[in-house]
């Protein structure tokens, strides 16, 4: 598998991480819980079992859209083979935008996944996967304020990043 990634500012990178520690300090899964060198809070902006040989030099371009303001919104659950608690991420132009260059950019991938195919993409910031719909509730309790609601995380977008599963590593668009 290989994928394009946005990843966010330090500030929020600190943010979800801190949601990520609250969900495991709860007893609930959490990507707190993923050791791996390669864990970090991010957008999956592209997921594909092979990129064309021209991605790299093509992904360059979408860099120069970088940064960008995000907005993380309300939590979401997503199905699949495990349950998923994400952070939606508000769509605005900037977004929609460097979606749509990536997609251009990888134009004939090999086994595009279509969760991030045009038209299909919710953007999102994973918090947990394997979440059991009877902790639901519990999680969501974890997320919320004072004031009883989950607040919105206002940040930057800064770096598009690369993962290859099958090498084990990523590596910053541009960068390779």
């Amino acid at each position: 598998m290989q994928s394009v990634e946005l990843l966010l500012d330090p500030a929020t990178d600190a943010a979800v991480r801190a949601e990520w520690a609250a969900l495991s300090a709860a007893g609930l899964p959490s990507q707190a819980d993923h050791r791996g060198e390669s864990n970090a809070p991010h957008v999956s902006v592209a997921v594909a079992d092979g990129f064309p040989a021209t991605a790299e030099e093509s992904l360059v371009t979408a860099v120069r859209a970088l940064p960008f303001d995000v907005r993380l919104g309300p939590p979401v659950m997503l199905g699949g083979r495990r349950l998923v608690l994400a952070r939606l991420v508000v769509p605005d132009p900037s977004l929609l935008a460097l979606h749509a260059e990536v997609a251009t950019a990888l134009t004939g991938a090999a086994g595009p996944s279509p969760h991030t195919a045009r038209g299909r993409w919710v953007p999102h910031v994973t918090l947990a996967r394997g979440i059991p719909v009877d902790g639901l509730a519990a999680a969501l309790g974890v997320l919320r304020g004072a004031d009883g609601t989950v607040p919105e995380i206002a940040g930057r977008a800064v770096e598009l990043r690369r993962w290859d599963s099958e090498a084990r590593r990523t590596w910053a668009v541009g960068a390779a």
